[in-house]
């Protein structure tokens, strides 16, 4: 690894985590020899897994770039994993001087590392916090002194929810994420599906829940029913790599093959409710 630095207790390297792995898969340095370990087993069973994850990882530049350019000026990305390439709040910087950014994760290596790497800039935080209890960080004093839910917000939920199934919790959680966001917020979300390879996509399933980091894809209709009080922007829900391109960019393989939809939407008038 680069700079070696003290692991919390919480930490055990002997235990694949899926934000180290991504960071593996993604060329990183913030992972471990079992986290490599599972990432070298990953590109076995699918090759082309470190290109969907960089496409998707792309897509949540891009999107963090719109909702800049619309703007937004605060970002709440959960499940923030660890930093790979351009982060969130230097992608929103870029359209939004001033942007302040608050990432949640309940890996506390990627809250140490975030934290390494953030401790002189007053606008971006790093929490930690379990998605599907919202309780556990939205409440966080450093969380809020960077983020004003009076104001629009974005959200970014990418290439997480796969590995939260369907429950009571995570339909709160939700609702909550909704409700608490000002009109004019933006949610941005990515999820796996596995229609065009289910073989190899069921051997990937198979390999992370023996690692303890189950997968769990959904389908387009499970997919659009997380958008739930949100209204989707043009294109709409697309393969990651077909929303809203770079100029220039290729169109590449067939859409079905990258695994991975996505969308940005539009938080509708009036709370859900819990």
């Amino acid at each position: 690894m680069a700079t070696p630095v003290r692991l919390p207790a919480a930490v055990d390297p002997n235990r694949p985590s899926v934000a180290r792995i991504y960071d593996a898969l993604l060329g990183g340095h913030h992972n471990f020899a079992a986290d490599r370990a599972v990432a070298t087993r990953a590109v076995e069973f699918l090759p082309e897994i470190p290109g969907i994850i960089a496409a998707e990882r792309a897509f949540l530049l891009r999107a963090v770039r719109y909702a800049a350019e619309r703007g937004i000026r605060q970002f709440l990305e959960l499940g923030s994993g660890l930093p790979a390439g351009e982060s969130v709040h230097e992608a929103a910087r870029r359209g939004r001087t001033g942007a302040r950014v608050a990432y949640v994760d309940w890996d506390p290596t990627a809250i140490l590392h975030a934290r390494e790497i953030l401790r002189e800039d007053p606008d971006v935080v790093a929490v930690p916090g379990d998605i599907q209890r919202p309780e556990t960080f939205l409440a966080d004093p450093e969380l809020r002194s960077v983020l004003d839910f009076s104001e629009p917000v974005c959200i970014l939920l990418v290439g997480v929810l796969p590995f939260l199934p369907d429950s009571p919790e995570l339909t709160v959680a939700m609702r909550r994420f909704h409700d608490i966001s000002a009109p004019g917020s933006l949610l941005v979300l990515s999820h796996v599906t596995a229609s065009a390879r289910a073989r190899q996509f069921d051997r990937l399933v198979d390999l992370l829940s023996r690692t303890g980091t189950p997968l769990a894809p959904r389908d387009d209709d499970q997919v659009n029913a997380l958008f739930e009080g949100w209204n989707p922007i043009e294109p709409g829900i697309v393969p990651a790599a077909r929303w809203h391109p770079d100029p220039g960019t290729p169109a590449g393989a067939d859409p079905a093959s990258w695994l991975t939809v996505a969308g940005v939407a539009v938080r509708r008038q009036g709370p859900l409710g819990l």
